[in-house]
């Protein structure tokens, strides 16, 4: 744990896109692992007895079920991206067992991508990037990168973006997201013939251009998901100098072959997302004579490494 604390200490003052390709280089994937524990899909062992609005056991619950994951994937994967909300809806106790879970992660040797998509506009969105992109002591949680929200305005992300880059940290600004409704407002048409997506891209674009470290790739990174291969090429050509992470491989049906187009000639450019199908796996009659969940859970991993390889 020491020498893995002292290589972070190390890595902290690189540039955060160099540190995430050089984590993918050493694990040979992009795949990355999400964390989002709900209570009635953990095992049996880890929610039996456990009452519904028991805050306290549920959260010890969480952190149990996410420090085993990470326990089973940091061999394999270069990062996990933990999902806020799961552990907010449990309370302060919540939030005390996400920060004991990006510890762990950071203890095991993985990168942190929180997934909390924050922003708000001046002061306050100074005070969440202090709150989540630095190291500690001088940051309470001390994260690699933060997905945030890119509506309310440049100057709100232009906040976050100083402080990231001054506390050797990233961001993964919305841009054309998994879910079905994105296109109710992401794709709206502008004046000048252009989606807003689209807009919101070529913004990102010139901000990770000024910010590119040792592999090209800027600090500001886009969130696309991989239910949506028909833009990632088009993003791809037009966003050159943006590092994509990709949520909405797996149990939200996107492909490996989804993917392929979000990637350069050597296979960097972007981090594949898969949670459910991975942290459930234990569910999926295809693991169904793993001799314990967190066997299911490795073995869902290494196909998810093989089937992104394979593009």
């Amino acid at each position: 744990r020491i020498a893995n604390q002292r290589r972070s200490s190390r890595m902290r003052n690189q540039h955060f896109t160099d540190r995430l390709v050089k984590a993918i280089q050493s694990k040979g994937t992009s795949l990355i692992v999400g964390l989002d524990p709900r209570l009635q899909r953990l095992p049996a062992s880890l929610r039996d007895s456990i009452h519904e609005h028991d805050w306290r056991k549920i959260a010890d619950s969480f952190k149990r079920f996410c420090t085993e994951v990470i326990n089973v994937v940091a061999p394999l994967v270069p990062a996990v991206k933990p999902q806020s909300a799961f552990f907010e809806q449990l309370g302060p106790l919540g939030m005390v067992a996400l920060a004991e879970v990006i510890d762990h992660a950071k203890d095991a040797g993985l990168m942190v991508i929180l997934d909390g998509k924050r922003n708000d506009i001046g002061s306050t969105a100074v005070a969440y990037a202090q709150a989540y992109l630095g190291q500690r002591p001088s940051c309470a949680w001390s994260c690699d990168a933060l997905t945030v929200n890119p509506y309310l305005g440049d100057d709100s992300l232009l906040s976050m973006l100083e402080h990231a880059v001054a506390a050797g940290s990233g961001l993964f600004a919305l841009v054309k997201t998994s879910n079905p409704g994105s296109r109710t407002f992401q794709e709206l048409p502008l004046d000048d013939g252009r989606r807003l997506y689209q807009a919101i891209a070529q913004w990102i674009e010139s901000q990770a251009a000024k910010t590119t470290g040792q592999f090209g790739y800027g600090i500001l990174g886009a969130v696309i998901g991989a239910t949506h291969p028909e833009h990632l090429a088009e993003l791809r050509q037009s966003m050159p100098h943006t590092f994509f992470l990709l949520p909405g491989f797996g149990a939200q049906g996107g492909q490996a072959a989804d993917v392929k187009a979000a990637f350069n000639e050597n296979g960097l450019g972007a981090v594949v997302n898969s949670s459910r199908k991975i942290i459930f796996a234990y569910e999926d009659r295809q693991y169904a004579n793993s001799a314990d969940w967190q066997s299911a859970v490795e073995s869902a991993t290494c196909d998810a490494i093989s089937q992104l390889a394979a593009v």
